[in-house]
């Protein structure tokens, strides 16, 4: 479902498999208590509310990007509520969201709270103008002073933020894969039409090889993007995190598709940048694809890591 909600941009909205609610359900759905759930999971499953997730903090100011673990929003705990300060960057769909989860660091460590939107402590600095258009409300950057939480509201437990962060990732990043598989799918579509009916030097432009090569290059990137998601999807299903395994179906098919896209955009030339058609929104969205959720460098960098420490155990 979540492919075939990718084939329009308006598509995992209208079918609530849109970032970040579906891997904030997901969330929920895992780690929320039973009135947790009564109050914030069942508005967003029932399509009734969005919700945006406080994570991501502003570089100028040395927070959390790519590395969690330079996160900069504090919380304390105050009577039977906690009290939270901090800036955050880039928060998709936080402008008209009724639900948040917000991360912050506590003493023991990261932490998880679910709040209900908009919260007079919370300030929207502005609405970021990015590359993207698809998400609603946009990447926000925002200023959290003096917030304060009541102690039932947190997510599980205090230091276990970055536990609970791992069991949304590896999922958030299939589904994006997912999504934008089923935009470049639909990118490819177009300008396939395109080749077969525009003509040029006196031939159909999928008869000139240099087109009709890169219409079958884009066959080959999406089916092995949809074997990626296909195979990943599986570990997932067994009950593991999948950490290595998202990292790796995440770079492969946000490259691969990244490739279809600009491929689709080249074969329509000034069609293909133009807003006539969704392929310049296509390649426009599977850009910033390759950042979400981690950059391609981050992964390869996590997965070199793991093939270390993998190789070392061999050794005894």
């Amino acid at each position: 479902m979540l492919v075939k909600s990718g084939l329009s941009p308006l598509g995992p909205l209208a079918c609530n498999t849109m970032a970040p609610d579906e891997g904030n359900m997901y969330l929920l759905g895992k780690v929320g208590s039973a009135e947790q759930k009564t109050r914030f999971l069942e508005p967003l499953v029932s399509g009734k509310a969005r919700s945006a997730f406080f994570m991501t903090e502003p570089a100028d100011a040395g927070g959390a990007g790519s590395d969690p673990s330079m996160m900069r929003t504090t919380c304390r705990l105050d009577g039977n509520h906690w009290v939270i300060n901090g800036r955050k960057k880039f928060i998709t769909g936080a402008e008209g969201a009724q639900v948040g989860i917000i991360m912050a660091k506590s003493t023991e460590g990261a932490c998880m709270f679910l709040i209900d939107l908009p919260n007079p402590a919370i300030r929207t600095v502005r609405v970021l103008d990015t590359i993207d258009s698809s998400m609603p409300g946009g990447h926000a950057e925002i200023e959290i002073k003096n917030l304060r939480v009541s102690a039932d509201q947190m997510l599980g437990e205090s230091g276990d933020g970055f536990k609970y962060a791992q069991i949304r990732l590896s999922p958030a990043r299939l589904s994006h894969c997912m999504r934008w598989l089923g935009l470049a799918t639909r990118a490819n579509e177009i300008a396939t039409d395109y080749a077969c009916r525009r003509q040029a030097f006196g031939k159909l432009l999928v008869d000139h090889e240099g087109v009709g090569f890169m219409l079958a290059d884009n066959l080959i990137d999406l089916k092995q993007s949809e074997l990626m998601i296909y195979w990943c999807a599986g570990v997932l299903d067994t009950g593991s995190l999948g950490t290595s395994e998202s990292s790796m179906a995440k770079v492969a098919v946000s490259e691969a598709l990244m490739r279809v896209a600009d491929r689709c955009v080249q074969v329509m030339g000034g069609t293909g940048v133009s807003t006539e058609t969704i392929v310049e929104q296509a390649f426009r969205e599977i850009r910033a694809f390759r950042i979400y959720d981690g950059p391609t460098e981050v992964h390869k960098w996590s997965l070199a890591k793991k093939i270390k420490r993998d190789w070392k155990a061999q050794q005894h």
